[in-house]
């Protein structure tokens, strides 16, 4: 039987194709599909109705990289350049991780997106220990009830890297459901051609979109990027992670190679990576999305993300950013992220059609009230105390600004005794 779901009454902000404040108007879902937006919609026997009054809706938030299985060692590394992020985090914590531990993390980590209403997310994992941790972080996604593409990163060697994707694939083989796969390559910046080589290879076997860490220093951005040009790779969907390095020439030939970007600017301030190159990436017409990357050392809610994109681009010398927007930063956490994890069609606005992932956020606190620009004030004031309802694919999963169907006790229990065990010296 499909459920009907009104929401009445909101004031609604759609994103597509560019962020736009509809006014007071309902919702309609049926099953976990968005029917119908639009003033006074009809009364529809038996349907479930949920009064938005005083709220905004909006939909969901689309986080593009995060590396969800560190939400166990949440500030372990506040301080630290990028070097020392490697040496404290993938050095001395991953190796550390236990199967129960990375469950831990996802689980808690998904579930703190989706009180922060991100209702997709890139979980960009590198702790695949063991078939059980693959497992684990698999199955902590689908608990969770998050939407989320499950990012395969294999350390190991190369027939290690192919018989566990494709053990992946085998358990998400395509789209159909709330978790699917891309793969997470090292790239040829980190782990060399040859290794970049079967990665992309491997990925294009298997019908794999690839999300990679690009573009971290001058030399090995350019030659990082010919190299994949020179062999074909771009051919498979590419997401270019960070591309803080590169030149304006650069960005024009991965928009030809229909490249994605996504920035993580907290984490790239913060480690000392460099400045986010959001308005040149964006002018060069190729989609970018935001990303927490990893609360280690960056906060995990889209609104800091969005305040810092906001900020950083805008606070460019002379006034070079002032064109980037409030709307501008809306739009790369939501739809413009869905273009990024190839979505587009499936989440990111409230178009009729399109999976029911969205939220309400209140306007009655002292914030958000009498606010004159909605959409500013979402990326300005709003904040995780104002996120009241979120709903994935039609299904509430917070409401009164409580998450549901989980013991959150329970779970903050199993990551307390999880932060214990990998801090252990």
């Amino acid at each position: 039987m499909v459920i009907t779901q009104l929401i009445r009454n909101g004031l609604v902000i759609d994103t597509e194709p560019e962020p736009v404040v509809l006014g007071h108007a309902d919702v309609r879902i049926e099953g976990d599909v968005i029917a119908e937006v639009g003033p006074g919609l009809p009364e529809v026997p038996g349907a479930q109705v949920i009064d938005a009054t005083g709220r905004i809706v909006l939909p969901g938030f689309v986080d593009t990289h995060r590396h969800t299985w560190q939400a166990a060692i949440r500030a372990a590394a506040p301080d630290v350049d990028f070097p020392g992020y490697l040496r404290r985090v993938i050095g001395e914590f991953a190796p550390r991780f236990r199967p129960e531990d990375v469950h831990a993390g996802n689980l808690a980590g998904a579930l703190e997106c989706l009180d922060a209403g991100v209702t997709t997310l890139l979980d960009w994992s590198h702790i695949q220990l063991t078939p059980d941790h693959t497992d684990s972080a698999v199955r902590a996604l689908r608990e969770s009830g998050v939407r989320a593409v499950f990012g395969f990163c294999h350390g190991g060697d190369p027939a290690g890297l192919a018989s566990g994707a494709r053990r992946v694939r085998e358990q998400l083989p395509d789209a159909s459901g709330l978790v699917t796969m891309a793969l997470a390559a090292l790239g040829p910046e980190i782990a060399g051609p040859e290794r970049a080589l079967v990665e992309w290879r491997l990925a294009g076997e298997l019908g794999l979109p690839v999300t990679a860490h690009l573009g971290h220093t001058p030399e090995g951005a350019a030659d990082g990027l010919a190299f994949l040009e020179s062999n074909g790779l771009l051919d498979v969907p590419t997401t270019f992670v960070h591309a803080l390095h590169y030149t304006d020439e650069h960005f024009k030939r991965i928009a030809a190679n229909g490249g994605s970007v996504s920035l993580a600017p907290v984490d790239e301030m913060n480690l000392a990576m460099g400045y986010p190159a959001t308005g040149r990436i964006r002018a060069a017409g190729i989609p970018a999305g935001l990303g927490a990357d990893t609360v280690v050392c960056s906060p995990g809610d889209m609104f800091s993300l969005m305040r810092a994109v906001h900020l950083l681009e805008r606070g460019r010398p002379g006034g070079a950013g002032l064109g980037f927007t409030t709307r501008d930063a809306l739009r790369m956490a939501t739809i413009e992220g869905a273009e990024v994890l190839g979505m587009a069609d499936v989440v990111g606005s409230l178009r009729p059609g399109k999976q029911a992932d969205l939220m309400l956020l209140r306007t009655d606190t002292l914030g958000m009230a009498a606010a004159h620009d909605p959409i500013g004030a979402v990326v300005l004031n709003a904040d995780l105390g104002c996120v009241e309802t979120v709903m994935v694919a039609g299904r509430v999963v917070k409401s009164g600004g409580q998450l549901l169907h989980h013991d959150l006790a329970a779970v903050l229990a199993a990551l307390a005794r999880s932060a214990g065990a990998v801090a252990r010296t």
